[in-house]
């Protein structure tokens, strides 16, 4: 008998990886990343049924939904380490979410790729008032902080609006600010340290207790990165003292222009308030609507100034405020008798966002910044745009630091609805930068502004920003396709699809 001749995978017409068609080796690959996947954890924290994938589709900004392929739940670091490191060795993109409440698709998932929630990484590891200084894992909620610091007279001072949900890895991730970043700064401003995973896995320390870092300012450079350099596992925050005393006012006035005038002269008077806002009378309405904050609804705009510190110092202040708002046209004073009162009005302000959905089925949320002294006449120009636009707007902003919310209402039913939303968005971002200002003071680029980053950065910072990336991420895994804007910037347009649409990336709800 002859013999039989097997033939070896060395043979040219054997079955090897190069006659394996293209589609059959994807599938491959990815069956063999989901089933590590799989091992590294439990079904009750993998969700790859669409029921249990629904509510990750979507961040805050919810024009824009797409699936990820599946939805991992970390409960250690090593976990989120040992998951970069498959995302690594196979190439597959992945966002970092919290709780999900960017306002500029900052963590919209990737096409293709995995969401790591942190919600379950949400302990205060260690809070050490004599140094003032808390670690924190990036799922913590950050009103939590300050409710875990207060026994000791401590709190965190970025306070977004939304505290009571957000996370402070987003919050790092953005570098958030707040009613009161106008005298305590933004995020950035209360990191000391961190302890990060790159995108490959590598774990890394950053910064460390001190206020005075050596070297170069990588915690600086890591917050507001906006997930592209990888994801915050520990993080040193730094606490404040509670404020001694404090006296908060509330003027109202005949036009959002004179409202934002009073804002200047506050500033050009020397005095350094904690915080101040301006809420339209749209936004009045809202919160009024909301939580009955008792803002004068005869108003067409409302500034609110609030004065912290110590007693005797915020006595001395009050005074010169009090003749300073006499100047400026206001239509009433009143300054909050009580605690009670104080924590209404901010809480009416910190409501209206979401209060502005008992008036509009749909808005767009924006997050411009300009010079203080030019706030009048943005807000001059956004009426004008608004009624050349037939779309209300709604603001509602931090004017001590000139960050403008302008809430565009408009109806996704009509065919052109959100298209004329986002060409009035737009219109307001470039009006900030014509002013001398930015297209983000604290939501972030995410997709939403990609398409306005050429017009605030010049090709060669684009292009550094794009070098200093592609070094610790050069496979581009983390956090794909959002803040730095490709060959074709991919962002919001009313001249048809979204180019990440187009590339596959995101879908359009």
């Amino acid at each position: 008998m002859s013999p039989v001749n097997f033939p070896s995978f060395n043979h040219p017409t054997s079955f090897t990886p190069a006659h394996i068609p293209p589609s059959l080796c994807e599938s491959l690959h990815m069956s063999d990343f989901y089933s590590k996947l799989r091992s590294l954890f439990p079904s009750d924290r993998l969700y790859e049924d669409a029921a249990r994938i629904t509510p990750y589709v979507s961040d805050g900004l919810t024009v824009f939904r797409n699936e990820p392929k599946a939805v991992v739940i970390p409960i250690n670091n090593d976990e989120v380490i040992e998951t970069l490191k498959l995302c690594h060795e196979f190439e597959i993109p992945f966002v970092a979410r919290g709780s999900g409440t960017s306002l500029s698709g900052g963590s919209l998932p990737v096409s293709d790729g995995i969401v790591i929630s942190l919600n379950r990484l949400n302990q205060i590891l260690d809070l050490d008032p004599d140094n003032r200084i808390a670690r924190v894992q990036p799922g913590v909620i950050n009103s939590e902080i300050s409710d875990a610091a207060a026994e000791y007279g401590l709190y965190f001072a970025p306070d977004p609006s939304s505290q009571t949900v957000c996370t402070i890895g987003g919050n790092l991730a953005f570098n958030s600010g707040g009613a009161h970043c106008l005298k305590y700064g933004m995020t950035s401003n209360h990191i000391l340290g961190l302890t990060v995973a790159l995108p490959d896995g590598t774990v890394a320390e950053l910064g460390n207790d001190s206020l005075e870092n050596a070297g170069p300012d990588c915690v600086g450079l890591f917050v507001g990165s906006e997930g592209l350099l990888g994801i915050a596992l520990e993080i040193q925050v730094r606490l404040m003292p509670v404020s001694e005393s404090f006296q908060t006012i509330l003027a109202s006035y005949d036009s959002l222009e004179a409202a934002g005038d009073a804002v200047a002269a506050v500033v050009a008077s020397g005095i350094l308030p904690g915080a101040m806002e301006i809420m339209d009378k749209l936004a009045i309405e809202a919160a009024e609507a909301a939580v009955s904050a008792g803002y004068p609804e005869d108003a067409e705009a409302c500034l609110i100034v609030e004065l912290d510190g110590e007693a005797a110092a915020v006595d001395a202040d009050f005074q010169a405020l009090s003749n300073t708002m006499k100047q400026t046209g206001a239509k009433e004073v009143r300054v909050a008798q009580n605690t009670e009162e104080r924590l209404l009005i901010w809480k009416g302000r910190k409501s209206a966002f979401s209060a502005v959905g008992r008036l509009s089925p749909d808005y767009i949320v924006q997050d411009g910044v300009v010079p203080r002294s030019k706030l009048g006449q943005a807000l001059k120009e956004i009426s004008r745009f608004s009624s050349e636009a037939g779309l209300r707007v709604a603001n509602v902003f931090h004017a001590g630091d000139g960050n403008l919310h302008p809430l565009i209402l408009f109806d996704a039913t009509e065919p052109d609805g959100l298209e004329k939303a986002e060409a009035l968005a737009g219109r307001i971002l470039r009006l900030c930068l014509e002013l001398g200002g930015s297209i983000t003071g604290e939501h972030g680029v995410g997709v939403e502004k990609l398409e306005y980053m050429p017009d605030m950065f010049s090709p060669t910072d684009l292009k550094a920003f794009d070098r200093l990336r592609r070094a610790i991420d050069p496979k581009e895994l983390s956090n794909r396709g959002k803040m730095l804007p490709g060959k074709e910037a991919p962002a919001l347009s009313s001249h048809g699809p979204h180019p990440l649409e187009k590339a596959g990336v995101i879908s359009r709800m």
